[in-house]
């Protein structure tokens, strides 16, 4: 049986996209054993993949080369005897643990000029691929090769005995339908709907017999309690009161779910929750959640066409901010309310 090591994305979000790369493997290889290199930060939610069969915490942050640990996780992954590795990153440092590894084929795209550290080079075609999920698909094929489409489907696995664990602890009322607002953004600022937009759009879902959960990271606690307080107390603010598992959980019991273009974006869509994605400085020519296309009806993109969006930048380079500030409740609520689920509760 082939045993295959995926080094995978340092973000969330990105993790996700890469899913349709893990179907397609087991899809074309059968019997394949697959094993994740990833981030500690992303392990959970590669831990609810049914395609991975193992996880291993890659321990470098973001940016970090440590040459030296690299080559002794090399070292020790060398024993597990990997026919293959695929590295979706396209850093010169990602390429290393295979190399260090002796893993007889490694595969990936050029990249940071990764000649030698990869051996099965694929030349990216930004044209052909303009999806990033497409993008790690093609991994799956040898190079050249044509994608495979439709993109297999993402899915996650939520855990009933972990969400009424964490509704418990965290004191959650289930008895009305769930809208859960991921206001965080980890690239920037520039990703951000404002706080001031989300409490109105909680005020106006409150009153229509929501309750409204924030969640994210320990990193947005200060703005979801922004939210919170502009909102007058119409939403909880849960952000940084939960790891990535118990958040998991918590979006799998929404209704509803409204994101900026973020890794729990991603997430909701995995999950098959009703969703209102948020654009302003990405584009969803890029990195649209999945189910906008194999879930026809359960995810709608709402921004604004300014000539300057989508930027990419993680703050709004001219200072305006406008593809967020002028994207406003109202708005959302008309994407809301077009959406195939009810947008009322009750």
């Amino acid at each position: 049986m082939l045993r295959i090591l995926i080094v995978a994305p340092s973000w969330i979000g990105d993790t996700l996209l890469a899913q349709p790369l893990l179907r397609r493997l087991h899809d074309r290889l059968g019997n394949v054993i697959l094993e994740a290199l990833a981030p500690p930060w992303c392990g959970p939610l590669l831990a609810r993949m049914p395609e991975v069969d193992a996880v291993i915490a890659a321990p470098f942050a973001h940016g970090e080369l440590k040459l030296r640990a690299r080559w002794k996780l090399g070292r020790e992954l060398a024993q597990r005897k990997y026919d293959q590795a695929i590295v979706l990153p396209n850093s010169f440092k990602s390429a290393l643990v295979p190399f260090f590894a002796d893993i007889p084929l490694r595969a990936g795209y050029i990249g940071e000029s990764r000649y030698g550290l990869l051996n099965l080079v694929h030349k990216l075609d930004k044209a052909k691929l303009p999806l990033m999920a497409e993008r790690y698909a093609q991994l799956a094929e040898p190079p050249a090769a044509q994608l495979q489409r439709p993109l297999p489907a993402v899915r996650l696995k939520a855990d009933p005995v972990n969400t009424a664990r964490n509704t418990a602890r965290l004191g959650l009322d289930r008895s009305r339908p769930i809208a859960a607002f991921c206001p965080g953004a980890e690239y920037g600022p520039a990703k951000r709907w404002p706080a001031r937009h989300f409490a109105a759009l909680a005020r106006e879902l409150a009153g229509r017999g929501y309750a409204v959960w924030l969640i994210g990271s320990g990193k947005d606690a200060e703005l979801g309690e922004e939210i919170r307080a502009q909102s007058g107390d119409a939403c909880r603010n849960l952000c940084g009161k939960t790891d990535l598992a118990a958040a998991i959980d918590l979006i799998a019991c929404a209704k509803l779910v409204v994101s900026n273009d973020t890794g729990l974006m991603h997430v909701a869509a995995a999950l098959g929750r009703p969703l209102v994605a948020l654009y302003g400085s990405s584009s969803p020519e890029h990195t649209p959640p999945l189910s906008l296309s194999s879930q026809p009806g359960l995810a709608r993109i709402v921004k604004i066409d300014i000539a300057c969006s989508p930027c990419y930048a993680r703050a709004c380079p001219l200072g305006h901010f406008r593809c967020m500030n002028d994207l406003l409740p109202a708005q959302v609520l008309a994407g809301i309310d077009a959406m195939r689920e009810p947008a009322r509760a009750g």
